[in-house]
């Protein structure tokens, strides 16, 4: 009989949420790290928001978490800690008088680098890094659209940071880097864009194909045929009405799989999507989604376009996006979406995808120092959606603690709910990052 879940059981457990080191546990003594953990008051509660909903027996707790850190952990969809502003460089370029567009642009390069360059927020990105467990993020490094001026700024940021400090969380090309991280104790970062760029010149189908392989040149190695809006490869999750891949759809799939980039769907209408997947060559990904045949969302993917992305070897990575996984938008619904994917298309077309981040405890502090503009604006810029953001309405509001179980430090939980599910260490090895090691193979080493 399983061993009950007492007070004991799961301070012993969360001891050993993973500090990862050439394939070892290491496991902490109790308050031991406690200048090492991220916002721990936030991180603690976040857990016990999780094991509340989930109650593992100390078994299954122990189990799941000394799984999750000997597995190499491979999101298909996310992003990596974000950094805190520096409110003294902020706060000097407001009174230099700095447009909206100046100080929008400052916050964004703070958040995506400084957690490389400065030795507090470094501090911080590692403590996240190993709290989650996580080997490797497919990280979003350009701008949603096609516009190949804002694709590169996103992924300027992210080749100098990861340039910066190679020596903690570096750039990956090849599958075999991943594997070397994990092995050597590290993380890294692949690279993905929220568009396919595009000269936009329309003077010839080869002309406008020719970015891509500059992109993939400075590391790109995923790219999203859409995103919410139409453009001219396909339809968007946004639009009322999919007319599916267009022609010119069908030759970036083309070159997408032929220079070895994973083609993304996550944000594709379904008919663009289905069509895409028959088109593609290679595996490809819904890399952050969820399953409509547990609930019926804009941004989910019904059976028969997870059934076809799935008949290209590739995979569907399940989001922690509340109101996309419908019910009480916590993790217990997030592990039924996983479960409804594995027993319906099988575990090697499966993987976590969560869309959200970690934002640096420090951030609020350094907001809070931020004095108003002398017209008495907001020191922080705040702006409509931009032309990619269509959205759907959706009423879907969940309640904080649901988010906080699927907090992204609580990625070690998210493999203990997998065990208590039933699934085998060689099925959740596979969702945890196999699978999308797997798909990288197949077209990075085109």
């Amino acid at each position: 009989m399983p061993r009950p879940l007492t007070r004991r059981s799961v301070v012993k457990a969360l001891a050993t949420l993973p500090l990862i080191g050439a394939g070892q546990v290491l496991v902490r003594a109790a308050g031991a790290a406690s200048g090492l953990v991220p916002g721990e008051d936030r991180l603690n509660r976040d857990r016990q928001a999780a094991l509340a909903v989930l109650q593992p027996s100390a078994r299954d707790l122990e189990h799941g978490l000394r799984l999750h850190a000997e597995s190499l952990v491979f999101e298909s969809y996310g992003f990596a800690p974000r950094a805190a502003l520096d409110a003294a460089k902020f706060q000097a370029e407001i009174d230099a008088g700095a447009s909206d567009a100046e100080l929008t642009d400052l916050r964004e390069e703070m958040s995506m680098t400084r957690w490389a360059s400065d030795s507090v927020e470094k501090k911080e990105f590692l403590a996240a890094m190993r709290a989650a467990g996580v080997t490797c993020v497919f990280q979003n490094t350009g701008e949603e659209g096609s516009d190949p001026l804002r694709l590169i700024k996103r992924l300027s940021r992210f080749t100098y940071a990861t340039d910066l400090a190679a020596d903690i969380c570096p750039k990956v090309v090849r599958p075999d880097d991943v594997v070397t991280a994990k092995r050597q104790g590290r993380h890294c970062l692949a690279f993905t864009t929220n568009g396919v760029p595009l000269r936009q010149q329309w003077e010839s189908v080869r002309d406008e194909l020719r970015l891509i392989r500059l992109f993939h040149q400075l590391g790109v190695r995923m790219m999203h045929l859409t995103y919410n809006r139409r453009n001219p490869i396909g339809d968007g999750v946004g639009e009322p009405n999919d007319g599916g891949l267009s022609d010119f759809g069908h030759a970036v799939v083309a070159e997408l799989n032929r220079l070895g980039v994973i083609v993304d769907v996550a944000h594709s209408g379904w008919r663009t999507s289905l069509e895409a997947a028959r088109a593609s060559k290679r595996p490809m990904v819904a890399s952050h989604t969820s399953c409509c045949g547990v609930y019926t969302h804009f941004r989910g993917k019904p059976d028969e376009v997870i059934r076809a992305i799935c008949d290209t070897g590739g995979l569907v990575g399940i989001c922690c996006i509340s109101r996309f996984l419908g019910g009480a938008g916590d993790i217990r619904v997030f592990l039924d979406h996983l479960d409804y994917a594995v027993k319906k298309f099988g575990a090697d077309h499966v993987a976590i995808g969560p869309d959200i981040s970690y934002v640096s405890r420090h951030d609020a502090t350094e907001r809070a120092k931020l004095r108003r503009r002398a017209d008495g604006r907001p020191a922080i810029p705040t702006a409509g959606p931009r032309w990619e953001q269509l959205w759907p309405v959706d009423n879907f509001r969940p309640k904080p603690q649901a988010e906080q179980t699927l907090a992204w430090t609580n990625w070690p939980l998210f493999t203990v709910g997998l065990v208590q599910r039933g699934h085998s260490d060689e099925t959740i090895r596979k969702i945890l990052g196999e699978n999308t090691l797997r798909v990288a193979r197949a077209n990075w080493t085109a």
